[in-house]
């Protein structure tokens, strides 16, 4: 689960990373008020989407009155924010962030991430902070900080001090960079965050440290121990599908493609992708129903599947252990029954009652295509899907 910079901020600071002042605004004249509130002689307004590369999309932008501020949020509500991460859809800008202007010397930046290589959690730090550094990723690899920390220890002061003099902060700032660089690593070990990204991190001509911008991820299975984090999610911000998913249990990833996926088990469904790209085809989602489902559960996975408009057709593939084909068909057929739908369905069954569940198909009386295979199945799923797909362009043709 992604929260907003601001969101991020208030957590951090909690955990005695310094941060400017600032406050939220849900309209343009609150976010002049809260200009009026902040004080000073310029002010930051950031559009709050759950994206990076704001300022190169004109989601941030430098202030020097109080009109405009005004007017620089009354451009930004309502308005579709396109960045290199969002795609081409955007996001919309419901709530604006504003924030004193700091005096920057020097940008920096500081991310800790799950390393799932090395089973560990590791410091990413450059000297090179703020928009350019995924260039720096890119063309100069070698010269980003890694520092892997130890779960039995922790972030002890002299790891901690090793990457604040790395960093090449002023020797005044070392102490409080090593304060900034521990409570980073609190706020993720104690939150069950995945990241933790402040960037830039700045020193400013005045000799402070603040972090400018920031960022925090966090493991969706843990939300349930973490109920102040939980209610931190925005769901404006999150694939309409996802949300839904996620509401319902299910473990689902929208996708770009055009045949839907309803698989039981996460490597199962990754080869299922592979299978039906191979045929030519592109799937336009991952999910797992699981190694359990239930009739219900499976007739909520289809429904959702079915919902999203770009699904030409939709490949079931259930290799069934804990799970049972007999209870896939009966969801399947349930489903269905009560919401027709006007796309092609293929269906491979193997595993734990596989008879009962193709007879119950079978039985049904509605026009399902079997499969025996993965290879098969994907290899008609595709043919059905660009069918259906020719089908819909005539139609658009001859409408008069």
């Amino acid at each position: 689960m992604d929260i907003h910079e601001y969101q991020s901020k208030e957590l951090l600071s909690r955990f005695g990373i310094p941060i400017p002042r600032g406050g939220l605004a849900y309209s343009p004249e609150q976010a002049a008020y809260r200009a009026r509130e902040i004080g000073g002689e310029r002010w930051v307004v950031k559009a709050q989407v759950h994206s990076g590369g704001r300022g190169k999309a004109g989601g941030v932008a430098l202030c020097h009155t109080e009109n405009e501020v005004y007017e620089t949020a009354d451009k930004l509500f309502g308005a579709r924010l396109v960045t290199e991460q969002t795609g081409g859809t955007g996001k919309v800008v419901y709530r604006v962030y504003i924030e004193g202007a700091v005096s920057i010397a020097k940008e920096l930046y500081l991310g800790l991430v799950l390393d799932r290589t090395a089973e560990r959690i590791m410091v990413v730090a450059s000297q090179s902070g703020g928009m350019e550094i995924n260039e720096i990723s890119r063309t100069r690899p070698d010269s980003i900080i890694r520092s892997v920390i130890e779960p039995a220890v922790g972030m002890p002061v002299f790891q901690a001090r090793e990457i604040a003099f790395q960093l090449g902060v002023p020797l005044a700032l070392i102490n409080e960079t090593v304060e900034v660089i521990s409570g980073c690593y609190q706020a993720f070990e104690q939150l069950d965050a995945t990241m933790v990204e402040i960037n830039p991190l700045v020193v400013t001509e005045e000799g402070s440290l603040f972090a400018l911008d920031a960022k925090m991820t966090f493991d969706d299975n843990a939300l349930f121990r973490r109920p102040d984090v939980a209610e931190l999610r925005d769901k404006s911000q999150e694939d309409p599908r996802e949300t839904r998913a996620a509401d319902r249990g299910l473990s689902y990833v929208g996708l770009d493609g055009t045949i839907g996926c309803i698989v039981n088990g996460g490597g199962l469904a990754m080869a299922t992708m592979d299978m039906i790209k191979l045929s030519g085809g592109s799937a336009a989602n991952f999910l797992d129903i699981g190694g359990g489902a239930s009739p219900e559960r499976m007739a909520k996975a289809f429904r959702l599947v079915v919902s999203d408009q770009n699904v030409a057709a939709v490949l079931i593939n259930v290799f069934a252990g804990i799970n049972r084909c007999d209870w896939v068909a009966e969801g399947l057929v349930q489903a269905i029954r009560r919401d027709p739908v006007g796309v092609p369905i293929v269906v491979r069954l193997a595993g734990a009652y596989v008879d009962e569940g193709r007879r119950i198909i079978s039985q049904s009386g509605l026009p399902i295509i079997h499969a025996s295979t993965l290879a098969e199945a994907a290899t008609r799923v595709v043919k059905a899907a660009q069918s259906a797909n020719v089908a819909n362009d005539v139609s658009r043709l001859i409408k008069p």
